[in-house]
């Protein structure tokens, strides 16, 4: 098997996910408040090559809810305001595609994309969405943009009850550049958080907006109603990140009006 070959996650993927999710060796605890908790673990610290879990407890959000507000594209582009653009490429399985996100970086570091492979699985009351990124000749790197990695970035969501659910958001993000420290701290310590708590906020007014807004729509339960192009697997190939430009914005300093405000995203979802 080709290392470049892409292959379509399966069970035991999903479990090492889920078990990733739950570990706590070699994470440090740098954020823990009002229900939400983040660890960073650190890769290659000259790099800013890191993972960071984020955690959030949502007393009045049910698992299904969770599952369906990070699953709708239309529904992201409502209440995500750092994504620039956001579309799906194609299927591949009734529970894998492949799509396109960039999102806006903390000023003066440049925007970011990807694009990935995603899948998603229901594990009993528990869900998981999870992504890695992919290369598709149609999709190449853009000019205004810094193509970054996803080597593995995803959403564990596990049911406390009819109306509770607990939410664990884990990235391994390579950003393609090297990044100041000060990135990596504001990242775990406000941009995290605060994604975190919009996904909460999303949550809660999602069934109204939905009942507004083709409400028996949701192909991610319903595979029939996909009406995407499948895509062999043989067009796509992975990612690697030493195969896309470095850049380095090691040097720069935050933008005065980025302190306290920035964008929400750590990364890729």
């Amino acid at each position: 098997m080709s290392e470049d070959a892409v292959l379509i996650p399966d069970d035991r993927a999903f479990s090492s996910f889920k078990n990733e999710c739950n570990s706590e060796e070699g994470w440090n605890l740098t954020y823990n408040k009002s229900g939400i908790t983040v660890w960073i673990h650190i890769l290659e610290e000259e790099k800013s090559l890191h993972k960071i879990k984020c955690r959030m407890v949502c007393k009045d959000v049910s698992a299904d809810t969770m599952y369906d507000v990070l699953h709708d594209i239309e529904y992201r582009r409502k209440w995500d305001a750092n994504v620039i653009e956001t579309f799906d490429i194609g299927k591949l399985t009734v529970n894998a595609d492949v799509g396109y996100y960039s999102w806006k970086c903390p000023k003066p570091l440049k925007n970011r994309d990807v694009i990935t492979l995603r899948s998603w699985l229901p594990m009993g009351s528990d869900y998981i969405i999870m992504n890695y990124s992919v290369k598709h000749p149609k999709y190449p790197p853009k000019k205004d943009m810094v193509r970054a990695v996803s080597i593995q970035t995803g959403y564990l969501i596990q049911s406390n009850g009819p109306t509770s659910c607990t939410l664990t958001y884990l990235a391994q993000v390579d950003p393609r550049g090297s990044l100041p420290k000060w990135v990596v701290n504001k990242s775990s310590q406000f941009l995290a958080p605060k994604a975190m708590k919009k996904i909460n906020k999303a949550c809660l007014k999602y069934r109204e907006w939905k009942q507004r807004h083709n409400p028996g729509f949701k192909p991610w339960l319903y595979p029939e109603q996909n009406s995407l192009s499948s895509i062999p697997l043989s067009e796509l190939s992975i990612q690697h990140a030493d195969s896309l430009e470095n850049i380095d914005e090691s040097g720069l300093s935050e933008a005065k009006e980025e302190r306290g405000e920035g964008s929400d995203e750590e990364g890729p979802n």
